[in-house]
């Protein structure tokens, strides 16, 4: 990996930060000098219809979202369906290697150009009246062409979709005008080049289908408060809740780091698993955990990484994805530790979804009014503070008494912080 791929400064100096962070949070007695007491977030944006419509289409619609690896689309030709925003799009390998996104929508009448899943395909056919495209989504040939007045086929080429990447993770927004995938990121993306997207390989992906908003999960995910309860004999036995050190940063990115128990200790599931030699002391050593907004949550670790997606399926049911990466294992199958390393955050996952179905019954009665928020689960009150933005940025409208004030500006990145 090169110099210019691996910025050690930028990683330095957060590692830096992280430390004196994690310090000072084991330590404090309240919260620091000034931070506010947060507004309670109205319950209605977990339910009210009109409020879930504006989110939908100004945060769903219109942001960088993960796909897939590129190793699941390994050939050219290679093609899966995606359709996690209710739209269905075609993403593609070309001849050329590139990896693109379309709308499988044939530009005639409408129907899908390709009807599995996935597969492998040397050109794209729609099977309703044979209109044909190459693997750029161009149009190249159509059934009695001499019926089409004036037809320029040049253009009649697929809509695309903005597809980019970050090594090998592929992502997608249905949003043109969306800012390039790197910029979207931020200072996300030296954090997370130390684990090595452009050589990690694709280990498997599954998921669970969960009776709650997606919003109850995700509020779950973005604070360490609730591990004493849930997790008594799995994660609670080596972190140290109260230590969790918080950055927060723009278009509503974040970051927990939360120090082990005991020093020296080690997560016995990465014994027998390669490591990457370029993930430095904070995230080796100490546990992290990145939000990249809205819906993408990774643990990542030096002998692999897991990313987690949320999708809202409809008003009060959602879907969480598992994702695994690991780095080269060399030739043959992958190793077998693999297998319980994957069942065992299953597992883990489990209690963190245990109750949602639970709490969302509860946010549907007259006892949920709001949620009250305390300093250590401010990464939600910041989630929330940038839907709404986004909301008010798309001219959605939506009822003004589900709106929240903002007040996490203070507290992100390159303003105040803790202990410094």
């Amino acid at each position: 990996m090169s110099n210019m791929q691996l910025d050690l400064d930028a990683i330095e100096a957060l590692n830096r930060r992280l430390i004196r962070a994690m310090d000072y949070e084991k330590g404090r007695g309240g919260p620091p000098d000034g931070f506010p007491a947060l507004p309670e977030i109205p319950g209605g944006r977990y339910t009210d219809p009109a409020f879930l419509e504006a989110e939908w289409q100004a945060l769903w619609k219109r942001s960088w979202l993960y796909a897939c690896h590129a190793d699941e689309l390994a050939n050219p030709g290679d093609y899966m369906l995606w359709k996690n925003t209710g739209s269905p799009i075609l993403i593609v390998r070309g001849e050329d290697g590139v990896i693109r996104a379309f709308y499988n929508t044939c530009r005639h009448r409408g129907a899908p150009v390709v009807m599995d899943d996935a597969g492998n395909a040397r050109g794209l056919v729609c099977s309703y009246h044979g209109w044909t495209y190459n693997l750029q989504g161009e149009l190249l040939n159509l059934r009695d062409r001499r019926d089409f007045v004036d037809l320029d086929m040049s253009c009649r080429s697929l809509i695309p979709v903005r597809c980019e990447q970050l090594g090998k993770w592929v992502f997608v927004s249905e949003d043109p005008e969306i800012e390039p995938l790197l910029d979207y990121l931020g200072p996300l993306v030296p954090q997370l080049m130390q684990f090595q997207p452009d050589r990690m390989r694709f280990v498997e992906k599954h998921g669970f289908d969960i009776a709650c908003n997606v919003k109850v999960m995700m509020d779950a995910f973005l604070e360490t408060y609730h591990v004493k309860s849930i997790h008594q004999h799995t994660v609670d036995r080596f972190i140290d809740s109260r230590g969790t050190a918080i950055m927060l940063w723009d278009n509503g990115h974040s970051l927990m780091c939360t120090p082990n128990r005991r020093e020296g200790w080690r997560d016995p599931g990465t014994v027998g698993l390669k490591h990457m030699d370029t993930v430095t002391d904070v995230p080796r050593i100490h546990n992290l955990s990145f939000n990249v907004y809205p819906n993408l949550i990774s643990p990542p670790h030096a002998s692999g990484v897991p990313i987690l997606t949320f999708w809202p399926t409809g008003p009060n049911t959602m879907r969480v994805e598992c994702h695994w990466f690991s780095p080269d294992w060399g030739d043959g199958p992958i190793p077998e530790v693999w297998h319980t390393r994957i069942a065992n955050f299953d597992r883990i996952l489990f209690e963190d979804t245990q109750f949602a179905p639970f709490i969302q019954q509860s946010t549907e009665s007259p006892g949920f009014e709001g949620v009250l928020l305390s300093y250590q689960e401010r990464r939600i009150y910041h989630w929330h503070e940038e839907l709404d933005r986004r909301i008010r940025a798309a001219g959605v409208a939506v009822p003004e008494e589900l709106m929240i004030e903002p007040m996490m500006g203070p507290w992100r990145d390159g303003a105040k912080q803790p202990a410094e």
